[in-house]
């Protein structure tokens, strides 16, 4: 390609365009680090709530931490996820009009589901089926339930969300492709997502760059519109002048102007020490130990549990007469005390005459019962 002169042909822009390094974009040319550290913290604490709902459904310890935030092209993405994905796709139906779409790690969603489904996550099936993909939509459901109820109290105003609705993500293969945003310029914000011992990984975010920006201009706005603080609210007031003895009439009249503009002294404020007030054995009085009267006769249902066991559909109508179900404690190991379908205590089963009971042999403690109960 020749050029004769010192400028550029429309042709040759074009071709130094294409043929240019985009492939690393630097987040400060489109999104300065101030605006990074606002998607930033925006994600941190829209999916540290999530973190716990997802620890609740999982019945393990789950951490959503580190958010990275990076602009990637839609042309770039066979780079960005090189392996198959599971992808979940979150439409705002409230507050907001934009979707954005959650990226895990087909293997990781396999340990979701499988932990849903009863499973230790231990050996889960990276095929997904439908049953599995249903597993893991739902726990992606509570989770941006939980996010969109954070962003609410961040951003002040009620956020929604519409199902989210989950595919396998191949993009080599073009799987799954079509639930990415339409524009060319994304958002990517990655977390490090850790689930007891099972997974160490990561959880990504992705979004168009406009929902970016309207997330920061949500965010800058009330800082924009706060009202000024007046000089008349922290100026001194003047000392009153002397009334005189005479006093002519063009002053007399210029006097009540002067009082009107006079901003008006703020009233003093009295600042004291704070008193703490000291902490000491409650003492039971006879009305409180009256209330607690009200509540001894009460009827709490008290079951005991021998064990518990999973079985498909297929397995229970097979069920006969004569058929054994094996549960998931072994003999001699000490059962569960529930009170209203909480445990409190754990025992050994006895014979009464010709009853059976169960002896107590641990109560558990005051923390373990108040765990129980969330």
């Amino acid at each position: 390609m020749e050029n004769n002169g010192s400028k550029l042909s429309q042709d040759e822009i074009d071709a130094l365009l294409k043929g240019g390094s985009n492939d690393d974009i630097e987040p400060d040319t489109i999104l300065s680090a101030m605006e990074q550290d606002a998607i930033g913290e925006i994600g941190n604490i829209s999916f540290g709530s999530s973190a716990t709902a997802l620890s609740t459904l999982l019945n393990q310890k789950v951490e959503i931490t580190t958010p990275t935030v990076s602009v990637i092209q839609k042309s770039k993405l066979n780079e960005e996820f090189p392996h198959p994905y599971v992808a979940i796709e979150v439409n705002y139906t409230e507050g907001f009009s934009a979707s954005n779409l959650l990226v895990i790690q087909q293997t990781d969603a396999a340990v979701i589901a499988d932990l849903m489904m009863g499973g230790d996550g231990t050996n889960a099936d990276p095929s997904l089926s439908e049953i599995h993909l249903s597993a893991v939509q739902e726990a992606m459901n509570q989770m941006m339930g939980s996010a969109a109820t954070s962003m609410s109290t961040v951003f002040n105003k009620k956020i929604d969300i519409s199902p989210p609705r989950v595919e396998l993500l191949d993009v080599k293969e073009g799987e799954g492709t079509d639930r990415i945003p339409a524009e060319e310029m994304l958002v990517k914000v990655s977390f490090r997502l850790t689930i007891g011992e099972l997974i160490d990984s990561n959880i990504m975010q992705l979004y168009p760059i406009t929902f970016a920006k309207d997330l920061i201009a949500e965010l800058t706005v009330p800082a924009n519109e706060e009202e000024p603080v007046q000089e008349a609210q922290v100026s001194t007031p003047e000392p009153e002048p002397a009334a005189p003895q005479a006093q002519s009439a063009p002053a007399q009249q210029a006097a009540p102007q002067k009082r009107q503009a006079k901003p008006k002294q703020a009233a003093p404020v009295n600042v004291a020490p704070v008193e703490f007030e000291a902490f000491s054995e409650p003492q039971h009085t006879t009305n409180q130990l009256g209330n607690l009267d009200m509540l001894m006769d009460i009827p709490l249902s008290i079951t005991v549990e021998l064990g518990r066991t999973q079985r498909s559909v297929k397995e229970v109508l097979e069920l006969s007469a004569g058929s054994i179900i094996e549960l998931d404690k072994l003999a001699g190991e000490p059962v569960d005390i529930l009170v209203n379908k909480r445990i409190v205590a754990k025992g050994e089963v006895v014979v009464i005459d010709e009853n059976f009971g169960v002896r107590v042999t641990d109560i558990l403690s005051q923390s373990e019962r108040l765990s129980n109960l969330k």
